[in-house]
């Protein structure tokens, strides 16, 4: 799924700079925390082409996301970064979007387009 038809399923709007490059970018997977630790330890394969939904908005959750390798992350249930981590999230290269969506109905709307989660090790 593209970035742009996932803002538009979410009624997101952009934290960060967004251009034809990050608008046409393809994305797979989801996954959804507020946990950076189990964002950490599950999101182990296809980190760019998953989308990180969480509500905890600070700088940890960018560096987490630059330690995985995930360049898209959705803030849920309308939190937004302040100046200082918006200026942090630009500096490395990734595409923040805020939704007023809570993080079940954000999760919900993205899997019935077809984005499927990330399936950790004690998947069946």
């Amino acid at each position: 799924m593209l970035a742009k038809e996932i803002a538009e399923i979410l009624h997101a709007v952009p934290l960060t700079k967004w251009d034809e490059s990050v608008w046409e970018r393809e994305y797979s997977h989801v996954f959804a925390t507020d946990l950076m630790s189990d964002a950490l330890a599950l999101i182990q394969d296809n980190e760019e082409s998953t989308v990180l939904l969480t509500g905890l908005c600070n700088t940890q959750t960018l560096r987490t996301a630059e330690m995985l390798d995930v360049r898209f992350i959705v803030f849920v249930r309308g939190k937004f970064l302040l100046d200082d981590a918006i200026e942090m999230a630009k500096n490395m290269g990734l595409v923040c979007l805020a939704t007023d969506y809570t993080m079940y109905d954000a999760c919900g709307r993205l899997y019935e387009k077809g984005l499927t989660g990330i399936y950790g090790k004690h998947s069946a």
